[in-house]
This record gives C-alpha cells, sequence and structure tokens, in this order.
C-alpha cells in the first residue's frame, strides 16, 4: 500500500491476520460474516485454525475466551454492532471480567456502513467498550495503523477491542517506517491556534480541515488518536496548554465516545474550550456514505468550523 491508496481498515485486518498467523500462535473465529469482516482470508489460509460459529455472537466470544484459557491467542470476528452490541455481556462477563488474552475484530462500525442503516450503523461501542474495566480499545485511522493495530493487539496481554471500518480512506503511514505503541497517540501536524483530536477515517477528515484553516491564516494542531483507552491524556493536555482550545472528531456518538473520553481529561486537568464533531445522539439512517458523511458533519469543513467556534470561545 501506498500514501494515499484507499483501502478499508477490515481489508487491512484481514491481510494482517493472514500475515501475522504465520509469527504467532492466533485463532481467529468469525460469526458467520468472514467474507465481509475479511477473516476469510485467514480461513483460506489457515483452515485448521479458523471457525465460523454461526450467527451466534454470544457463543462465539465465549468459545473465543475459553480458547484464550489454553493460551492461544483468538480474535473474535463481527460487525460492531453485533460485538460490542449483541454479544456485550458475553464480552463483559466472559472476557473483560476474568481479564482474557482475546482480541475482538469489529469490523462495519459507524455509520459508512451506508444503506445498511441504522440497525447496523454502531455508533455506541466505543462507549460500551470504555464501559468494560481493563479493555483496550483501538481505532485505526488507515490501512497502515489497521495491520500495525493488529501486531499490537497480538503482543498485548489482554482483551483489545479493535475497530475496523468497511469505507475505503486514504491512507495516511508508510507501512515500512510506522511503530504504534499502545496508549500512545501521534501528532501530526504543529499548531498554535487550536488542536483537532481525532480518530479512525476521521484523521484524513481533521487533516483536510487543518489545511482550510491554514487559508484563513488559522494554526492547527492535529492529533491522531489511535488508542481510545487507555488514552493519551499527556498529549492531549499539553496541546492544549499551547493551543487553549479543542475539538474532537470521531465517527460515533459523542456521548461516551472518544470526544467524552477527551473532555473528561481536560475537565479534571486543563479546562479550555471544547468543540465535539460526531453523531450527535441520533441513530444513523440508510443512504450512499458521501451524503450521509456530510448529513451528520463528518466533514473538514464543519470540524473546521467547530474549531473557529472554539478559538472564539477563549
Amino acid at each position: 500500500m501506498a500514501i494515499g491508496d484507499k483501502i478499508a481498515t477490515r481489508e487491512a485486518y484481514g491481510d494482517a491476520l493472514v500475515e501475522f498467523g504465520a509469527k504467532y500462535d492466533i485463532v481467529v473465529f468469525d460469526a458467520d460474516l468472514a467474507e465481509a469482516t475479511k477473516t476469510i482470508k485467514f480461513k483460506n489460509a489457515y483452515p485448521d485454525r479458523f471457525f465460523d460459529c454461526g450467527i451466534a455472537e454470544g457463543n462465539m466470544v465465549a468459545v473465543a475466551a475459553g480458547m484464550a484459557t489454553t493460551g492461544r491467542i483468538p480474535f473474535a470476528s463481527s460487525f460492531a454492532m453485533f460485538t460490542a452490541g449483541r454479544a456485550f455481556e458475553q464480552i463483559r462477563n466472559a472476557i473483560g471480567y476474568p481479564h482474557l488474552n482475546v482480541k475482538i475484530g469489529a469490523t462495519h462500525a459507524g455509520i459508512t456502513v451506508g444503506e445498511d442503516g441504522a440497525t447496523h450503523q454502531c455508533n455506541e461501542d466505543i462507549a460500551t467498550m470504555r464501559s468494560i474495566p481493563g479493555m483496550t480499545i483501538i481505532n485505526p485511522a488507515d490501512a497502515t495503523e489497521a495491520r500495525a493495530a493488529v501486531e499490537a493487539a497480538i503482543l498485548h496481554n489482554g482483551p483489545v477491542y479493535l475497530r475496523f471500518g468497511r469505507l475505503a480512506i486514504p491512507t495516511l503511514f508508510d507501512k515500512e517506517s510506522y511503530k504504534m505503541e499502545i496508549g500512545k497517540g501521534i501528532k501530526l501536524t504543529e499548531g498554535k491556534d487550536v488542536t483537532i483530536v481525532a480518530t479512525g477515517l476521521m484523521v484524513s477528515v481533521a487533516l483536510e480541515a487543518g489545511k482550510l484553516l491554514a487559508n484563513e491564516g488559522i494554526s492547527a494542531a492535529v492529533i491522531n488518536i489511535h488508542t481510545i483507552k487507555p488514552l493519551d491524556t499527556e498529549l492531549i493536555i499539553a496541546s492544549a496548554r499551547e493551543t487553549g482550545a479543542v475539538v474532537t472528531a470521531e465517527e460515533h456518538n459523542i456521548i461516551g465516545g472518544m470526544g467524552a473520553a477527551v473532555c473528561e481529561a481536560l475537565s479534571e486537568n486543563f479546562p479550555v474550550p471544547v468543540k465535539r464533531v460526531g453523531i450527535n445522539d441520533e441513530f444513523g439512517r440508510s443512504g450512499k456514505v458521501p451524503p450521509l458523511l456530510e448529513l451528520y458533519g463528518l466533514t473538514p469543513a464543519n470540524v473546521a468550523a467547530n474549531a473557529k467556534a472554539a478559538i472564539a470561545m477563549k
């Protein structure tokens, strides 16, 4: 993959499972969605280490938990709505409570599921997973970061929720040089007027918003938060001290998501004006992705507008 190529993070997830399956003792479970989650790639490469549990996400999670007790590293995959939503109880009680080494590969997160509509557009998964003690949450910004996230999850001892998308999005990082550290965000641009904290597909949107602001003489620091829990509060607070205003951007409900986590950290440590860009506590709807992104304000123009509003609140 090259910088600028558009690749869905779910595609990178499937490729990474195959790549790291040759290096680590991982097994993969799916809930009858392997073609969509791209775990089919792992099934084709390692059929004896792949298990289709059918449309029974709760059972899949429980079986993955049992597998973890044997020392293997299981990945349990389905749509975000069916893992963080339908199987929440099993994730909480069978994985979170005993702190088992299970990795949850949740694909098709957010409104960019498009025509599948509100029932499948999971904008609440970060909130539910944040509520589970000891759960690590990684939301990669591109295919390169998605690949790195899979290996980081394998090397991390404990439950990890990996959030992947259906939409092909721009590749931002070079595969050969990119390094990921769980819990450490990345400052992509320096700025003195406002800080834009973004996660997932909104990182590329935030970078475009930074360019729009620069055209108006406004300097924006853009931070990529790939790990939402644990959050890199040190980096966010340091940037807030430099700029005095913050905007958060995410493809998730503003309640309980990354923006909420940022607000919690800032309110306790260094209160500054914050504007949150995300799904404004409403359900999604069926439609083509570009109009949906426009409808819900997940655009460079809206992020830039909120940045100017945050600056005005100083």
